[in-house]
Formats: C-alpha cells, sequence, structure tokens
C-alpha cells in the first residue's frame, strides 16, 4: 500500500502495529527460552518524550520487543528516521528518592528558537501521540526486512528479537505536531541540541 501524501492523526498507526508486536512477541519468548541474549539491554523505565515539531527523512516503524538486564521482555514501537529535525525538545523522568519524595530529571533543547537536529535517530516507544502527521510517500504492510526509505537500528538487525518478517511501515518524509512519546530507550548516530538545558527537581515536572 502506498500513497504520495497523508494527513492523519498518529495514534490511529499504532493499531496497525499490534499484530507485527504479537508475533514478535512470541519470538522473543522462543529466543528467550532458548537462552540468548538480546543486543540491547533496557532498564524497563519509562520516561516521556515530546517535541513541538518534528520533521523526518528516511522514516521506518516496526516492532520489536526489548529486554532488561534482569530478563523481562517490553514489546515496543520503534520509530526510526535517518534525518530529523526537532523544535522544543523535552525528555523528563520521574526518580522516587527515599524520604525525600519524588524528583523529576528533566533535559530540555530548542525551546528558545534554532533545532534540535540528529542523524539516525531510534525511539523505542510504547505510546506515540501527535496531533497531527503529514507523510509522503507512506508505505504500510513491508516486511521489516525490506524497508528502503527508512532503516532498521543496527543493534536491533543484530538480535533475536527482531522479526524481519513482521509488518513495517515507512515514508520518504513525515512531519509530526505536539508530539507525545512514552519511551523506553533513544539513539542517535549524532545529535545537535541548542539551549541544551539538564535540571533536577523536587516534584512531578514531567514535558506532558
Amino acid at each position: 500500500m502506498s500513497h504520495n501524501s497523508g494527513r492523519t492523526r498518529w495514534r490511529r498507526f499504532a493499531l496497525v502495529m499490534v499484530p507485527s508486536l504479537l508475533v514478535t512477541a512470541a519470538l522473543g519468548l522462543t529466543m528467550a527460552q532458548g537462552a540468548l541474549a538480546a543486543s540491547f539491554l533496557i532498564s524497563g523505565q519509562k520516561f516521556k518524550l515530546s517535541a513541538d515539531r518534528l520533521a523526518a527523512r528516511g522514516l521506518s516503524i516496526y516492532g520489536m520487543v526489548d529486554r532488561t538486564r534482569k530478563g523481562d521482555l517490553v514489546p515496543v514501537v520503534v520509530t526510526g528516521a535517518k534525518h530529523v529535525k526537532i523544535d522544543g525538545l523535552c525528555q523528563s523522568v520521574v526518580v522516587p528518592v527515599p524520604v525525600l519524595g519524588p524528583y523529576t530529571l528533566r533535559l530540555t533543547a530548542a525551546e528558545q528558537g534554532g533545532q534540535a537536529v540528529a542523524k539516525d535517530f531510534y525511539v523505542d516507544a510504547t505510546t506515540l501521540e501527535a496531533d497531527q502527521a503529514s507523510l509522503s510517500d507512506l508505505d504500510i504492510g513491508i516486511a521489516a526486512g525490506s524497508l528502503t526509505e527508512g532503516e532498521i537500528n543496527r543493534g536491533d538487525r543484530k538480535s533475536p528479537f527482531f522479526n524481519p518478517d513482521g509488518i513495517a511501515q515507512q515514508a520518504e518524509e513525515v512531519v509530526l505536531t505536539d508530539v507525545q512519546y512514552r519511551a523506553v530507550a533513544v539513539s542517535a548516530a549524532t545529535l545537535s541540541a541548542p539551549d541544551l538545558e539538564l535540571r533536577l527537581k523536587q516534584g512531578l515536572h514531567e514535558c506532558f
């Protein structure tokens, strides 16, 4: 299935990924029982990532199963981009501190003008929402191992949890506005971010 362009609410696309995630999760359980280690271990703690605007070239979307150091399996949807520009970047995670209560570690960039720029940018997310999505040259239903516009994270491709026959999506270009991720991992080959600020504040000060 291919379209030259599309405009829709991004959360609808998550529904397409559910069958792939179930298949990949089953594969992951099989591999775990065979005592094969995943190539990428996560902490398992979710954090929030948001952007006022995210413009990407070479988009890929596919199902994966991340694994924690304890061996727990976490099904995720990976959204990747060869090149991405981000306005109003925010990342936050709540850290419980004994006696003192919760603290929020919050990172922001490109909020006073300018853009954060990244290459080979991947977000392993449990949810992704955006108020508006504009896509060009969209393909839905392509096999994950046959992506041409976007790419598979190098670590994922080497993982026994990656299913090359699982359903995936790709687009030549995408623009998302008011983006909100609940994620367990982010990786990038390079990241350049103006006005970077990292703060630890007592209480809840999440991105959304």
